[in-house]
């Protein structure tokens, strides 16, 4: 059967509100509801986003959680409130407990890839199958780190996934999501809880997701040494590993190493005697 004209006004409209706009207005609406002049933290909801799509006559999303999420790691803020930003300081949203969200002003912090670091390479042990048939970047970023041991060669800890995608709360945050956590140990004994963020090319790394992944190591492995790692793609087989930790309320870098993943062939004697001379 044909839409008839309202029908087809209706589809027109639900098309041309795409998640990502739909999205941003819901938290624009709630943002400026209850903001206040010189408020840093501002406190919602997940039930304010049934009252916000209500006043704007916008169908919910079945995940409502999926809002937040995607504007906590994947979608900027809107532009009506990346307009109240002050100088250096950005809105940032945090977990604050089940179904508990906050705008929080925090100090702009970008860690972006340090281009004049060199290359490392490594003998790509990625089976050809899981190539061919990762589903997305971030599937196959944590699958090359994975085959290719790229979390002991980097921290010099042997250490093992223990599991990926992991979705649990965290006192105070709420629910949250870890891209892959790993254990390992090292030559002391001594042992450790890894989580790793996986970041496409695009994108950036995230204070908030550092902080409750420390946050939840804390809570969920209490006698384990917490050692973040992100793990970005640079190019389709060149990957940049940070060792992160959070000071001051600014995500800093511990360490950062760059690895290109090439057939073993392709290792020359030369570049493995300037490996040798490294410390």
């Amino acid at each position: 059967m044909k839409p008839n004209g309202a029908t087809r006004g209706l589809l027109l409209v639900t098309k041309a509100l795409e998640p990502q706009n739909r999205y941003k207005r819901l938290i624009e609406k709630i943002f400026f509801d209850i903001s206040t002049p010189g408020a840093t933290i501002l406190p919602f909801a997940r039930t304010d986003l049934v009252d916000a799509a209500i006043a704007l006559e916008i169908e919910l999303p079945k995940n409502l959680g999926d809002v937040v999420y995607a504007l906590r790691y994947r979608t900027p803020m809107p532009d009506r409130v990346l307009a109240t930003q002050p100088e250096g300081m950005e809105w940032v949203i945090e977990g604050a407990g089940r179904a508990l969200y906050a705008f929080k002003l925090a100090p702009v912090n970008r860690i972006t890839p340090n281009l004049n670091l060199v290359t490392i390479k490594l003998p790509d042990a990625t089976p050809e199958i899981i190539a061919a048939y990762a589903l997305s970047d971030e599937q196959a970023l944590l699958a090359k780190v994975r085959y290719n041991r790229m979390i002991d060669i980097f921290l010099g800890l042997t250490s093992y996934s223990l599991q990926n995608h992991l979705r649990t709360t965290v006192r105070g945050v709420g629910q949250i999501e870890i891209d892959e956590i790993y254990v390992g140990v090292d030559r002391q004994g001594r042992q450790y809880v890894v989580p790793v963020q996986a970041k496409g090319g695009n994108d950036q790394l995230s204070i908030v997701q550092t902080k409750q992944d420390l946050l939840c190591c804390a809570e969920k492995f209490p006698h384990l040494i917490c050692r973040p790692i992100s793990a970005q793609f640079l190019a389709d087989d060149l990957i940049a590993l940070f060792e992160l930790t959070v000071q001051d309320d600014h995500v800093k870098v511990v360490e950062e190493r760059h690895y290109r993943l090439v057939a073993a062939s392709m290792i020359s004697p030369e570049e493995l005697a300037v490996y040798a001379r490294r410390s």
